[in-house]
């Protein structure tokens, strides 16, 4: 029994160096797939809606609608709007202050009729003689001439040809004495759709006259379809147009008579040589043949 008493102790104290001896040569618990330690998540910032930019209106925009004005529509040009109402490009350009009169904007509002003039009263009046002054089409050239053409000043064209037979004079509510543009017969009728004004067939370099006492108010080749082309006006009712021509014997703003050889027949942006004779009354077209004198 005392001898069990005295192994006690020792057995006790064996298993306390053998517990102690497995601790320290336990291998270490090594985390082979670490996790990274997740962020914060940033606190949220306000997203700022960006302003509309300011959209400027086109130019005259607020009279839009108004009688006497006219809104650009996408491929309109200056000279365009200026024969579909009645009026000179250039009065255009100085009465909506156009710098540039080949720069006008899809949605611009333009005055059509002079200040201070009633849209709905329109007045007819004689064209009164003014200085000349350069004539330049919108694109600031010369007036073209084709090179075909044999050389013929303006001076000279001044004058009414002596070589006019003048039928008789037909007149109308304004008191405008008409005569025929050409000496050729009608080769294609007026028609409101497809031909808005006469033609004549005829020969490279035939004479081209005035139709009745006016001022030119363009000569150019600026609008598209019609070649070399004279417009004039006649009094604030009527313009007469001349298109396709070989040569312009005239100069934009010049007086001119009835009867005066103001260009030559040509086939400028036409298959055939021919006059295309156009009279807008208010700048809508109009069968010339009930203006123009019997033959």
């Amino acid at each position: 029994m005392l001898n069990r008493l005295r192994t006690l102790p020792l057995f006790a104290a064996a298993l306390l160096l053998s517990a102690c001896g497995t601790s320290l040569h336990r291998a270490p618990v090594e985390d082979r797939n670490p996790q990274p330690a997740r962020p914060s998540a940033p606190a949220a910032t306000p997203v700022a809606t960006p302003a509309a930019p300011d959209v400027k209106p086109p130019p005259g925009a607020e009279n839009a609608g108004k009688p006497g004005y006219y809104t650009v529509k996408p491929g309109d040009a200056l000279i365009r709007i200026a024969l579909d109402n009645g009026q000179s490009w250039r009065d255009l350009a100085k009465w909506n202050s156009l710098d540039n009169p080949n720069r006008i904007e899809v949605g611009q509002v333009l005055r059509v009729v002079p200040p201070g003039v009633d849209a709905g009263v329109v007045s007819a009046k004689p064209i009164a003689a003014a200085p000349k002054t350069e004539a330049r089409p919108l694109d600031a050239k010369a007036p073209v001439v084709s090179a075909s053409a044999p050389a013929t000043s303006a001076s000279a064209a001044s004058a009414p040809s002596a070589a006019v037979t003048a039928p008789a004079a037909a007149a109308d509510e304004d008191g405008l004495s008409w005569g025929w543009p050409v000496h050729q017969p009608v080769s294609a009728g007026f028609d409101d759709q497809r031909n808005k004004g006469l033609d004549f067939a005829g020969k490279p370099g035939d004479p081209v006259f005035a139709v009745a006492d006016g001022r030119v108010v363009y000569a150019g080749s600026g609008l598209r379809g019609y070649g070399n082309l004279v417009i004039i006006k006649h009094n604030n009712t009527y313009l007469t147009a001349y298109a396709h021509n070989r040569a312009m014997l005239v100069e934009q703003d010049q007086v001119v008579r009835k009867g005066q050889r103001i260009a030559e027949m040509g086939s400028t942006e036409s298959d055939t040589v021919k006059l295309h004779f156009e009279v807008r009354k208010l700048g809508k077209p109009v069968d010339p043949a009930k203006l123009l004198p019997s033959r």
